[in-house]
């Protein structure tokens, strides 16, 4: 469906261009005319660029997902004015117009730049009375979607999220999925003594995503799908992080206990990513032998998977990435809006259903576009608290 909306997006900027030209030739010069042509074909065209070279190309290498980053974050800079300014010039307010192409021109500049290296860090407080009282006070630091491949700045922005995380003192640190973007080279060494460099008492945990799972390499043969994942866990270990593969490990504090799950993203969801319901999943691998009386976190990459956990009667917390608010987020009235309500039920930060809490956290990465637009890059931190 994502797909069809860039689709759809890109055939409307251009019949928009189509209509304005018409309307243009009655009465602008034919120099104009001239000018105005050879911009819109060269912004309208980028789209299908990125398209025919990724027809071309061997494999979805840094260079090529690089250069389709970019090349779409200009399209979105040059084409998407455009159109503001067309319908306040059709509702004849062509000053009003100006104005708003040049301040959406100016949001996406700034969503490049400052949007995009800003850390957001939301502190939330979870209260359950199913809580063991010596867990009462404990602080998870959540964080997701870093994809490593696509980071303009892998050093600085790194070591800014890294900082930020230890300056919060977490006694957890949850990272819901998504680390690479296309495959486990971009985990190099130097990256993998930064993100060493977490700490926390219980240590990093994390899970698997849908781009972890190198599912988008499409040399196969030079490295095949499982080899990658394989890899992208390994080198995660030898950070020091926890990867819990479909399985729960038990955290112990005051004399209480309290299960953690970690549930790997399934490759046969490839094409159901962004599907707000999914097909029944085998959970029954990670919570085999988990005491339902004991308070459960669960993690896992995709949040449309939270019905069936709590249907199997888990997730007391369940922590959650992916959605990234699709890096669009417009708050309004004390409500929150974004694109990504196109396609998911829940896109975003904190739902409560039945005494059990999902949050979604934001993400710190960036795909499709090196922008973020009010979705800032996010760290969750998370207090649970006891509660009667």
């Amino acid at each position: 469906m994502l797909l069809w909306i860039i689709t759809a997006l890109t055939l409307a900027a251009v019949a928009a261009d189509i209509i304005h030209y018409r309307r243009m030739r009655r009465r602008a010069p034919a120099v104009r005319h001239r000018l105005f042509i050879a911009v819109a074909a060269v912004t309208d065209a980028l789209p299908f660029a990125i398209a025919l070279t990724g027809l071309l190309s061997r494999d979805n290498t840094t260079a090529f997902m690089t250069f389709a980053m970019w090349t779409f974050w200009v399209w979105m800079v040059t084409v998407l004015p455009r159109i503001a300014c067309y319908f306040f010039r059709w509702i004849r307010l062509p000053r009003v117009g100006v104005v708003a192409g040049i301040c959406v021109a100016l949001l996406f500049i700034w969503g490049a730049t400052a949007g995009r290296t800003t850390i957001l860090v939301n502190r939330v407080e979870v209260c359950s009375d199913r809580l063991p009282s010596g867990f009462s006070g404990f602080r998870i630091a959540q964080i997701s979607d870093m994809h490593l491949g696509t980071l303009v700045r892998p050093d600085a922005e790194l070591r800014r999220i890294v900082d930020s995380v230890n300056g919060l003192r977490p006694d957890l640190i949850v990272f819901c999925g998504d680390l690479v973007n296309v495959r486990s080279s971009e985990l190099d060494a130097p990256i993998m003594r930064l993100l060493g460099g977490l700490r926390a008492t219980y240590g990093v945990v994390s899970v698997t995503g849908n781009h972890d799972a190198g599912l988008y390499i499409k040399d196969s043969i030079a490295q095949p799908y499982e080899a990658s994942l394989a890899e992208v866990i390994a080198r995660q270990k030898e950070m020091g992080w926890r990867v819990l593969e479909d399985t729960t490990v038990y955290l112990h504090r005051g004399g209480d206990s309290i299960s953690l799950t970690g549930i790997s993203f399934d490759p046969a969801l490839r094409h159901l990513r962004h599907d707000p319901d999914l097909p029944p999943a085998n959970l029954d691998i990670a919570y085999r032998g988990v005491p339902e009386s004991l308070y459960n976190i669960t993690a896992v990459h995709i949040p449309q998977l939270w019905p069936q956990i709590t249907g199997a009667g888990y997730g007391d917390l369940t922590l959650s990435g992916h959605v990234h608010s699709m890096q669009m987020k417009v708050r309004l009235f004390g409500r929150a809006f974004s694109p990504a309500q196109l396609l998911y039920t829940r896109w975003s930060g904190r739902y409560d259903e039945d005494g059990r809490t999902l949050y979604i956290n934001d993400g710190t990465g960036y795909v499709a576009f090196p922008m973020r637009v009010g979705a800032y890059p996010e760290i969750t931190l998370i207090t649970l608290e006891r509660c009667e």
